[in-house]
């Protein structure tokens, strides 16, 4: 039998991303614990608990497994509301807690990627507004030089805000983060207190840090016609425009672009030194009148897709190489800063996991700048108002006993790691319904 193989560049970072609050556990410092004590704001009335347990300490076997699965690189994020409990007070010891771990991980040949801001803010600040007043800006700034000035030695690579487009539409928009505002208006707001929260990041970061690289990680979401009409293709670009296009558009030229009104904002264009690109799936788009807060468009997985146990993903690999083409654009390096997909029996994330990869691959030999990929996750964790109900991760977790098993995709990913590629056994052995396709004849 022919073997054949992916192989992708020498130095290619290999990881998993996490996200403080998710792994960390018992922070009552946020607005995330807030939220989580209100009847209906979780499904099945989940609270983060422990976590993972980092925060006692389980970060380094988590990270152990990290390192002999082969990974190179790790993407975190620090808690600002431990670093920050109130204005202008800084914890010292969540502060050499976080050292610790980026130490641990350079002992363990990892290199961390470092998020500022991933969804969660002090209880402090969502009392003065949170996002939508803008004094977060130099709030956030503060935070920043910081929590840089006393890691700097141990990362340069940072990224200020998770999925900032992810954020306005979940917690502003809609009501499936705090505070649940339910206003496009407000949404509007955050998202420029974004953009110039993270710009002010950008410039405090590189006065600190001049070699350092800095960008976000912004959540692409796959958007493809349901049919030839005209109409559905209008529906894709008012939604790709809102939703992919304005917060990255807005770091590399200065100008935000809502539908009501264009603003230039000084101190904003080109502060992206890479394109962080977070994906997951693709949605069809129909055209539809009656959802005008929708953008007149309704989204959808056709019937016959490729879903996740509870539906919420679609294994959508064509929508990797559409993220990709997109964020050649920009012009810079381009980091898969997480992809992954929800999946308690393993039965959907090998092919899942294969399939992207090979988009990778595919996106890197024809020109396309990837530099890494970061699986989303390294270990079940919470997932915000899903609770418990969905496990991403290549190890399972049982929260309760916090007992760690590894995943047949787990040992797949530990192969990919350490061959620095995808080969056609692995692909044979761990997920045979799509080896023809990967690897024909």
């Amino acid at each position: 039998m022919i073997e054949a193989a992916f192989h992708f560049p020498e130095g290619f970072l290999w990881g998993t991303a996490t996200a403080a609050h998710q792994v960390e556990g018992d922070n009552r410092l946020n607005d995330w614990w807030a939220w989580e004590q209100q009847p209906g704001r979780i499904l099945r009335g989940y609270r983060s608990g422990l976590a993972c347990d980092w925060w006692g300490g389980r970060w380094k076997e988590d990270l152990d497994r990290a390192a002999a699965a082969g990974q190179n690189a790790h993407r975190l994020s620090v808690e600002w509301s431990r670093i920050e409990p109130s204005p202008g007070r800084w914890d010292d010891h969540a502060l050499a807690f976080y050292r610790d771990v980026l130490s641990g991980m350079r002992t363990r040949g990892i290199e961390p990627l470092v998020t500022l801001h991933h969804f969660t803010n002090p209880l402090w600040l969502s009392e003065m507004g949170g996002w939508e007043n803008e004094a977060v800006i130099p709030h956030f700034e503060a935070f920043t030089r910081k929590t840089v000035a006393a890691l700097q030695d141990l990362a340069d690579f940072w990224c200020t805000i998770n999925e900032p487009n992810l954020y306005a539409y979940s917690a502003i928009a809609s009501d499936d983060f705090p505070p649940g505002r339910n206003s496009i208006g407000a949404a509007f707001r955050v998202m420029r207190h974004q953009v110039l929260a993270h710009a002010a990041a950008y410039h405090a970061i590189h006065e600190l840090q001049p070699g350092a690289r800095v960008g976000i990680a912004s959540h692409y979401r796959g958007l493809t016609p349901h049919t030839g009409s005209p109409l559905d293709s209008l529906g894709v670009r008012m939604q790709s425009r809102l939703f992919n296009q304005l917060i990255p558009m807005a770091l590399q030229d200065g100008r935000l672009r809502f539908p009501i009104g264009r603003e230039r904002l000084a101190n904003v264009a080109r502060t992206q030194d890479y394109i962080g690109v977070n994906y997951y799936s693709t949605d069809h788009v129909s055209f539809d009148l009656r959802r005008p807060g929708e953008l007149f468009a309704r989204r959808f997985y056709p019937q016959g897709s490729d879903l996740s146990e509870v539906g919420m993903n679609a294994n959508v690999p064509e929508g990797m190489r559409m993220a990709i083409r997109w964020a050649d654009s920009f012009g810079l390096p381009i980091y898969i800063t997480e992809n992954g997909i929800e999946d308690e029996s393993d039965s959907i994330r090998p092919r899942y996991l294969a399939l992207h990869l090979h988009q990778v691959w595919k996106a890197i030999n024809t020109g396309s700048p990837v530099r890494g990929y970061y699986h989303w996750t390294l270990v079940d964790n919470f997932e915000w108002e899903r609770g418990w109900t969905q496990r991403f991760g290549l190890w399972a977790l049982n929260p309760e006993t916090q007992e760690r098993i590894e995943r047949p995709s787990g040992k797949f990913y530990a192969e990919i790691c350490h061959e620095n590629g995808l080969r056609s056994d692995m692909v044979r052995r761990y997920a045979p319904e799509i080896a023809a396709k990967l690897f024909p004849g």
